[in-house]
This record gives structure tokens, C-alpha cells and sequence, in this order.
């Protein structure tokens, strides 16, 4: 059996989450600015406030 430790355990696992954060922000950032969703959201940004009269009072 291979013997371990734990700070090895930690040190690994901190490695593989940072690189696994690095590689999940750059694929929200891909989706988020990528050409064909830009009609998406923007359709999504003005249905917020289609139907608004102004402000409530």
C-alpha cells in the first residue's frame, strides 16, 4: 500500500481545485462573451424591464 500524508493529500488537492477554478472561469467567460449568446442575453436583459411603467411609488 502507498503511504500518503496528508500534507501531501492537502497539497494535491489545492493543486488540482486551483487548476479545476482556473479551468471553470475560463469556460463561464468562453460562454458568457461567446458571439452566438449575445442576442440571448441581451433579449434576456431587456425582458427585465419590458414591462415597466416606471418607478413603483
Amino acid at each position: 500500500m502507498i503511504d500518503i500524508s496528508h500534507d501531501t493529500l492537502v497539497g494535491i488537492s489545492k493543486s488540482y481545485g486551483l487548476f479545476y477554478l482556473i479551468a471553470l472561469s475560463i469556460a463561464v467567460g468562453v460562454y458568457a462573451l461567446w458571439p452566438a449568446n449575445g442576442k440571448k442575453f441581451e433579449r434576456a436583459a431587456k425582458s427585465v424591464l419590458k414591462d415597466e411603467e416606471g418607478p413603483w411609488r
